[in-house]
């Protein structure tokens, strides 16, 4: 829908323009004047009300003036060419145009006058035999659902989907106007959440002076606007909740201020660089707990933290349990600052997380369930940078007297011969294939097989395919692991990281 590039703020006509087609216009090149300025932000609307008043009305109640709409309906009445005069005008100063129906000749002229938009008033919002001629135009339709349940707002919107007509939807309170207390904002927020794929607005009926609901509206998220509006004269006088020109333009700067306080939308917003100097201001940095020499690799007991950090020094922000550093060429004093230009600082964390994505992908691939708070050990036994191609993820679920662990394997990967002196194994593979060296015997196993490791026993395993299995164990002991090329390894060759319930429900492919 090509209208919703921008923000769109629609003004209601309603019965304002008086049946006067003079003060029609005036009203719309009013509305210019003071939208010229947000043109390069906003989009504008002026919309119109159609009703066939012949038919519209009962044909005992035409003449009756103690009922105040038939009375203010037959008053203000103009004629299809009055209505496409205006129409024009709206065009020609560049706003789009769109028209509430109120009865199925009135959608008839809407398709022939060639409106933008149709509008469907909160009374109409079920009024299926409507519904079903506005459907049958295929224009885009923007919906008022003021006083409907869910059970309805729910069948709308499946009405309109079923014949693929572009739907939005407004919140909207018909008390007019509408106090403070019965504005209801946080049915945009519902609107969103229910209806995450459609554009969602809000009617406003509320005094033209209040500007706090739009501000609110446009932090819940609305992308439509409407408002009623009007001109007053020396013989019209508006009512209590259409703006005057004056009015509409303090809404649309109220409007324009809170989208400047709400920033950016769908993304992380980018910090200014005196945001990034006031937060550097404050932040500790990292300082020789000893004398440091070129070659040390620095440990947690070789540093500590403080206020203030200096230029250029390695923050406190930057010691992650991923992160590495070296002392390069320079010995650095006792309680001096660990420059950058001085040391050589690894951080593995994004190659740590590239990992854990993909080793999800596997879990929700072979539909294993994996218990929540578990921990899980990246082994790596030449460092993460051979992980790919040596290592296995473990995630431990039991460990009593019994054990059991679901490890996981990336397609190419491989763990080095072991034993277990303590400990025996059981092997049942869930996902993918395991190829198996048990004492000098090789085994390939499939999904669903199973193979016991007897204590004492040397044993390594690969995967072509990529696997994911399960060990079921006696108890498992951290000093009961027995490698032929220990030597060689790194320390330390396990990293551990925690897998939440929220992570495990919320992560994104």
């Amino acid at each position: 829908m090509a209208l919703f590039e921008k923000p769109l703020f629609t003004f209601e006509m309603a019965n304002n323009h008086q049946g006067d087609v003079e003060h029609g216009r005036r009203i719309i090149r009013e509305l210019k004047k003071v939208t010229e300025k947000y043109e390069n932000e906003f989009d504008f609307a002026v919309k119109f009300q159609y009703r066939d008043l012949d038919s519209f009305i009962h044909p005992d109640y035409k003449e009756r003036t103690d009922i105040k709409n038939v009375k203010r309906f037959q008053e203000t009445r103009l004629t299809t060419d009055e209505f496409l005069e205006l129409k024009k005008e709206a065009e020609a100063l560049g706003m789009y145009t769109m028209c509430t129906p109120f009865d199925e000749v009135s959608v008839k002229r809407v398709v022939e006058q060639g409106y933008d938009v149709i509008k469907i008033a909160s009374c109409s919002f079920t009024d299926w035999p409507l519904l079903e001629e506005i459907a049958k135009t295929e224009l885009p339709v923007i919906a008022s659902a003021a006083g409907s349940d869910m059970a309805d707002i729910d069948r709308v919107v499946s009405f309109f989907r079923h014949r693929q007509i572009k739907l939005a939807l407004m919140h909207c309170i018909a008390e007019y106007p509408t106090p403070d207390e019965h504005l209801e904002m946080n049915q945009i927020a519902l609107y969103k959440n229910r209806y995450p794929d459609m554009y969602i607005g809000f009617s406003t009926h509320e005094s033209p002076d209040n500007m706090e609901p739009i501000k609110i509206a446009v932090a819940k998220g609305a992308q439509i606007f409407e408002k009623h509006v009007g001109v007053s004269t020396d013989t019209v006088s508006l009512n209590g909740y259409s703006a005057t020109p004056e009015q509409v333009g303090n809404w649309l700067e109220a409007a324009m201020q809170a989208y400047r306080m709400c920033g950016v939308a769908g993304k992380r917003y980018e910090p200014s660089e005196k945001e990034k100097a006031d937060l550097l201001a404050l932040q500790r940095g990292v300082f020789a707990n000893r004398d440091l020499q070129p070659g040390d690799k620095v440990d947690y007991d070789d540093i500590f933290y403080a206020f203030p950090c200096q230029p250029n020094q390695v923050l406190a922000s930057k010691m992650s349990k991923y992160a590495a550093i070296t002392v390069a060429d320079k010995v650095i004093r006792k309680n001096q600052p660990l420059y950058l230009d001085d040391v050589i600082m690894r951080d593995d964390t994004e190659h740590i997380f590239e990992i854990v994505y993909r080793v999800m992908k596997i879990i929700r691939k072979s539909n294993v369930v994996i218990p929540i708070d578990s921990t899980c050990q990246l082994s790596h036994h030449y460092g993460l940078e051979q992980f790919e191609k040596t290592g296995v993820t473990m995630i431990d679920c039991i460990n009593r007297e019994y054990c059991k662990k679901i490890l996981i394997m990336f397609p190419g990967q491989a763990h080095p011969a072991h034993m277990h002196k303590k400990k025996e194994e059981t092997f049942t593979v869930l996902y993918g294939t395991l190829d198996l060296v048990c004492d000098g015997k090789i085994r390939h196993v499939v999904q669903g097989e199973t193979v016991v490791v007897e204590r004492g026993v040397d044993h390594s395993f690969s995967s072509e395919t990529g696997c994911v299995f399960e060990e079921i164990s006696t108890t498992h002991y951290a000093d009961d692991s027995y490698y032929e090329k220990a030597g060689e390894f790194v320390n330390p060759r396990k990293t551990t990281i925690y897998l939440t319930g929220e992570m495990l429900a919320n992560f994104r492919f």
